[in-house]
């Protein structure tokens, strides 16, 4: 004889398995309209605008690199954080 008890986990097993299947359909249908609309707004540009010229011109991106490559690189002296008091202290080298 069969005890209620063990006729009802096919049952709960079944409910999970529907609603795993609805929570990633749902998921991949918010991927597809975010896609969508990502794509209409940037690429299409519903709404109006240009893309920059400095995105399109590539010679810009060219100087600019050079500009941030050519800036010294200089750091300051070595400091030592204190964290229960939150203060910093520079280190004092022992070189003359």
């Amino acid at each position: 004889m069969l005890r209620p008890s063990s006729l009802c986990v096919p049952v709960i097993s079944m409910q999970f398995k529907m609603a795993a299947a609805k929570i990633i359909g749902a998921i991949a249908a918010s991927f597809a309209v975010a896609y969508v609309c990502d794509t209409l707004v940037s690429d299409q540009k519903i709404f109006g605008g240009s893309t920059p010229g400095t995105v399109l011109n590539k010679g810009w991106w060219e100087e600019t690199d050079k500009k941030f490559q050519a800036w010294p690189r200089t750091a300051g002296p070595p400091v030592v954080m204190n964290p229960i008091s939150r203060q910093n202290f520079i280190i004092k080298s022992s070189e003359p």
